[in-house]
């Protein structure tokens, strides 16, 4: 059974992340050659204040920019 983990920041829409799952899955069982069925995907989102860049979080540098 394959499983795909994806690790992305927070703020795509339900409907971004449905077709992530769908293109990901066909992908995954086109190159494996395993039954879609058997193709699990997990999306983990990472808050926005739960990661930075050179010591400040990703959350302060956009707010800083809108």
């Amino acid at each position: 059974m394959p499983l795909i983990q994806i690790h992305m920041l927070e703020g795509r829409t339900p409907e971004q992340k449905e077709e992530l799952i769908e293109k990901m899955s066909h992908l995954v069982a086109e190159t494996l050659q395993s039954p879609i069925q058997s193709v699990r995907v997990l999306i983990h989102e990472i808050p926005l204040e739960h990661w930075g860049i050179a010591g400040e979080s990703v959350k302060t540098i956009r707010g800083r920019t809108n």
